[in-house]
């Protein structure tokens, strides 16, 4: 298939979140797969253009608010080659510091910058005689150039008979604007209805790659099912519902090149499913970086942002009366400056058994899914999840409530029933601190027991969730738009 991909970020040129990993290892693995894929970015300040062998290519005239607008176009290619690239250039636009904002807010004329990335890419991107087979948008940023396909370019035969899958990583960020912003989309006003992108008196660009796509996904089957609910839909359940025949869920994977405990270049020691001692030491050298002492007893792990929404009001919650056992903890990320504050006091408290650091730091992370026995994951609510996967391929038990992706990919353990035989970790299901305290006492008890925890341990690190799987997926759901 001729797939064309459309995303405001991607590993390792730009990025904010999962987003950037997914629309950065896709691609590859589509190719392999023997696709021919092409991936359009914004072409940030950032960008190392000599890393990706970036070149200037012929300008194209971009349609904009009643005018034209000359844009830069530049080409290159990720994965060794495998993957031509076509950044977008507009420095107005795109040479800023950041990808959406500055100082915690985002850039107000976010509408115009991102309108301006999805006209210019399907203007860059025409293939006279070979239209793409599917054009594939990834969130709110990238979900004009569906709409785009839809209307404005509707008869152009250049774009005849593609298709368009519609991605959505997160829900919760939909791309809103004031409506005296909609000009700026060069849609005619007769798209802005309650069926299409008007929500609530503003524009709703998600909303746009809702209804304009020929097959929409999100990244885990159940979160699929959520976002049809009031709970977690944020509003556009009932568009969701509308066209859920034509919503599928996808498992996002993770690039195994990367995590693999058996080659990980930050670890102190290499391990695997069947020689375990290498997690032991590297074990013992996380308590003596995060200045613990180096002691044989249960050692959980947390990397996270601290936002409500990764229910770090629970952990705080409960790690004092966690601390209270023979338990240590190692904390990093950053976020909320409240949850900050309150780690930060905590870890005082407690110095022999909390240690936290409020920064990201990725080979930090890497050592703290290898030295941990345990992860916590207790997200209210979580599209995949990227680390209980990577918990599970480095033998660190995982802890997580049971909500999409973490339903999806992690199988509990249940005392006294036969899932002893299957479990690669622990769950719960109401967001409540008491609850997720009692599945820690349950993962401690089980803890003790080693020959149970290390079945638990080492089917988590049988299980495949590669890139390999999902790319799979996706083929089937190309194929799925292409024959409607």
């Amino acid at each position: 298939m001729n797939i064309l991909m459309l995303a405001s970020e991607a590993v390792p040129l730009a990025k904010t979140g999962g987003l950037a990993d997914v629309v950065g290892t896709l691609p590859m693995e589509l190719a392999r797969l023997g696709h021919d894929v092409r991936l359009a970015l914004p072409r940030y300040a950032a960008l190392d253009a000599t890393a990706i062998k970036l070149k200037k290519a012929p300008s194209v005239e971009v349609p904009w608010r009643g005018d034209r607008l000359e844009v830069g176009v530049e080409t290159g290619t990720l994965g060794g080659g495998a993957v031509p690239l076509t950044c977008i250039r507009y420095d107005p636009f795109f040479a800023r510091q950041g990808l959406y904002g500055e100082g915690g807010r985002d850039y107000p004329d976010n509408l115009d910058r991102f309108a301006l990335f999805c006209r210019a890419v399907m203007e860059a991107c025409k293939q006279p005689g070979r239209p793409p087979d599917i054009l594939h948008a990834h969130d709110w940023q990238a979900a004009l150039a569906v709409a785009y396909l839809k209307t404005l370019y509707r008869n152009d035969p250049a774009w005849a008979g593609t298709r368009a899958l519609f991605t959505i990583h997160n829900i919760g960020y939909q791309g809103l604007f004031p409506v005296s912003t909609y000009d700026a989309t060069g849609l005619p006003w007769s798209e802005y209805t309650p069926e299409r992108l008007e929500y609530y008196g503003q524009v709703n660009l998600l909303k746009g790659g809702l209804v304009y796509a020929d097959i929409l996904n999100t990244v885990s089957p159940t979160y699929a099912r959520e976002i049809q609910t009031a709970e977690f839909g944020f509003g556009l359940e009932g568009v969701l519902q509308t066209r859920k025949d034509r919503l599928f869920g996808v498992t996002n994977g993770i690039d195994y090149d990367v995590w693999n405990p058996e080659t990980d270049p930050h670890l102190p020691a290499r391990y695997s499913a069947d020689d375990l001692s290498g997690k032991r030491e590297c074990k013992r050298v996380l308590q003596a970086e995060m200045k613990l002492p180096v002691r044989d007893v249960p050692l959980v792990g947390l990397v996270s942002r601290l936002a409500f929404q990764k229910g770090i009001d629970l952990i705080v919650d409960i790690l004092p009366k966690l601390l209270d056992l023979d338990v240590q903890v190692v904390a990093l990320g950053s976020g909320d400056p409240s949850y900050q504050t309150l780690l930060a006091g905590l870890s005082a408290r407690y110095p022999d058994k909390l240690s936290v650091r409020l920064t990201f730091d990725e080979p930090l992370a890497h050592r703290i899914e290898a030295g941990a026995d345990l992860f916590l994951m207790p997200s209210r609510y979580e599209p995949c999840g990227l680390n209980q996967l990577y918990s599970l391929r480095y033998g660190t038990v995982p802890v997580v409530r049971k909500t999409g992706g973490l339903a999806d990919t992690v199988v509990p353990y249940v005392p006294d029933a036969r899932s002893g035989s299957v479990a690669t970790g622990f769950s719960f299901e109401t967001p409540e601190p008491e609850v997720l305290l009692s599945t820690m006492f349950l993962a401690l008890r089980v803890y003790r027991d080693k020959e149970e925890w290390t079945g638990l341990m080492r089917r988590g690190m049988q299980q495949d969730f590669s890139w390999q799987r999902s790319a799979g997926q996706y083929v089937e759901l190309y194929a799925r738009a292409m024959a409607l």
